[in-house]
């Protein structure tokens, strides 16, 4: 494969006059349909209403949305101008939204009102109450001293920001002269976009991916599935994860392709949207593919135009595997292991393995990436079957930390090699499988949670002394989370009073499902604290819970 180096807005663009006529979004609950040239003005003027209030290069410009129809206008306006997007989980509470926001520096952020139960305006008074005070263009906010902007995805006018109605408008009458100027100063090797993983210490950091980064990563995740620009690819997965921009969008914005979008995972629409606009291709994570085949009404539903896909973001059980192949007729989907320091595909099986690969190995490496097991005590590369640390080396290794150059150093190493914190083994015939976590890092139904971010935040209730959290096997998330915890003398809790502490503070997948009450940890000689042994508590304890349940 041939690394290209056009940029997001310059392949837009590329397309817009090749194939100016070629559907390139569709929603089809709403029937809003975009051919590249109609999206491509869209995002000029949003552009422009953009720099008409400040964003400039290398502005850093936060959406917290879901899949709706100008998050992807956000981005490209964003990437043209050679802003950086900066990409918020939709399930974020305050605390995590308040760090994200002063880490990144963020100067514009883009929000939608409400997202199930969260009400994000109201977040957004109470994280910066100089919005109600402000003039809009004028804001000066003593936490957030970059923000100058919130902008409300939507018509709807709220005190202190401006609606999107506004800058598309905006955009439109003053013209695209400066969007046009802005883009011929943005390069492939600029950062376009930011998203933030957590680590070990608990503090998450923005990963700063660039055009090359993603937009090659995109281009040979379709080459992996055989794609043209007659694929029409349901879009399912969130935009804010590498899973919906990288391996969705750019795999389909490289290949000229289509993209049937649903603002949010509801397998009676996904089904009916693959009937209806006749999709090639259908992405996931496992629970996604089993929630649609076992929908009561999927007989219904005409799925023979389907070949492609991907299954990914936790282990892909065999049987689901198969069946996604057969009664979904996906004869080509194939699998992708990776995070998002490496932008994100490293290894992903191919049309050709047979369904057992696809299901119990992550394949072989992307192409035009290196990808090694090394050992973690010599640092040599492990000999066939040996488990070691799984690396990568290549044009999808990450820029960088933002701002955190330690960390940055101890993940990238002076050869390159991206080091991911995950043990896996190389077999005979060259296919790698994930065999175990270095970190702790907890996967559950393909969101990824880091134990210590979990432990700072439970670390605030008076009442506890000390508290470890686990990665617990669930059938069906894969795993969900679970505590340990140690109360001070004399105090009393309960789990439902752990659980009501973090309701609505962080977000809900991170909620311990389980939280049990211990004197001590099982620790090791030297005394550190041995999580594999609480894992292994806490699965006999689930495992009991639910046996008296079905009892009773």
């Amino acid at each position: 494969m041939a690394l290209i180096n056009d940029t997001m807005g310059g392949l837009l663009e590329k397309y817009a006059r090749l194939t100016p006529d070629h559907e390139f979004i569709v929603y089809p609950d709403r029937n809003l349909r975009l051919t590249y040239k109609e999206f491509d003005e869209r995002v000029n003027n949003f552009a422009a209403g953009l720099m008409a209030i400040g964003v400039r290069k290398d502005c850093k410009v936060g959406i917290w949305a879901n899949n709706i129809p100008d998050w992807l206008t956000v981005f490209f306006a964003s990437a043209k101008i050679g802003a950086w997007l900066v990409t918020v989980n939709t399930n974020y509470k305050s605390a995590e939204l308040k760090y994200m926001m002063k880490n990144a520096d963020i100067h514009t952020m883009c929000i939608i009102g409400r997202y199930r139960d969260s009400d994000y305006i109201g977040m957004m008074y109470e994280l910066v109450p100089e919005l109600k005070t402000s003039l809009r263009g004028h804001l000066e906010s003593a936490d957030f001293p970059e923000l100058r902007n919130v902008v409300v995805m939507g018509p709807e006018k709220h005190k202190g920001m401006y609606s999107s109605s506004e800058i598309l408008s905006v955009g439109k009458s003053i013209g695209h002269a400066a969007v046009h100027e802005a883009h011929s100063h943005v390069t492939c090797h600029d950062v376009v976009n930011m998203q933030y993983t957590s680590g070990t210490t608990g503090f998450p950091k923005g990963v700063m991916l660039t055009h090359h980064n993603i937009v090659n990563n995109g281009l040979a995740t379709g080459e992996c599935m055989l794609y043209t620009d007659r694929e029409r690819l349901l879009v399912c997965v969130p935009f804010f994860h590498c899973f919906g921009i990288v391996l969705a969008l750019c795999a389909v914005l490289t290949h000229g392709a289509t993209m049937v979008i649903t603002e949010d995972f509801d397998p009676l629409l996904v089904l009916a949207s693959i009937q209806r606009e006749r999709c090639t291709a259908l992405y996931g994570v496992p629970t996604m593919f089993v929630a649609e085949l076992n929908h009561p009404m999927f007989s219904m539903f005409d799925l023979s135009t389907l070949r492609t896909g991907i299954m990914a973001g936790s282990i892909c059980p065999i049987e689901t595997m198969k069946q996604v192949m057969d009664k979904m007729n996906m004869k080509d989907i194939i699998s992708v292991y990776g995070l998002t320091e490496s932008a994100p595909g490293m290894t992903a099986s191919r049309t050709c393995h047979s369904p057992e690969v696809r299901a119990t190995t992550v394949g072989v490496e992307y192409p035009d990436v290196e990808v090694k097991v090394f050992d973690q005590e010599t640092g040599q590369e492990c000999a066939i079957g040996q488990p070691g640390e799984i690396c990568c080396r290549g044009y999808n290794v990450m820029k960088g930390y933002y701002k955190n150059p330690e960390a940055t150093a101890a993940t990238i190493d002076a050869d390159g090699w991206l080091h991911s914190g995950d043990l896996a083994i190389k077999d005979a015939e060259g296919y790698y499988h994930i065999t175990g976590r270095i970190k702790d890092m907890i996967i559950r139904g393909g969101e990824n949670i880091y134990p210590r971010e979990i432990e700072n935040f439970i670390y605030t209730m008076p009442q506890v002394k000390m508290v470890e959290v686990v990665g617990i096997p669930d059938a069906k998330y894969g795993e969900i989370v679970g505590a340990f915890v140690i109360l001070k003398d004399g105090e009393q809790l309960t789990q439902d009073d752990v659980q009501a502490y973090c309701k609505g503070r962080i977000a809900r997948y991170k909620i311990p499902k389980y939280v049990f009450f211990v004197d001590d940890y099982p620790k090791t000689g030297s005394g550190k604290i041995q999580k594999f042994k609480l894992r292994a508590m806490g699965k006999e304890l689930v495992d009991k819970i639910l046996a008296e349940q079905a009892e009773s």
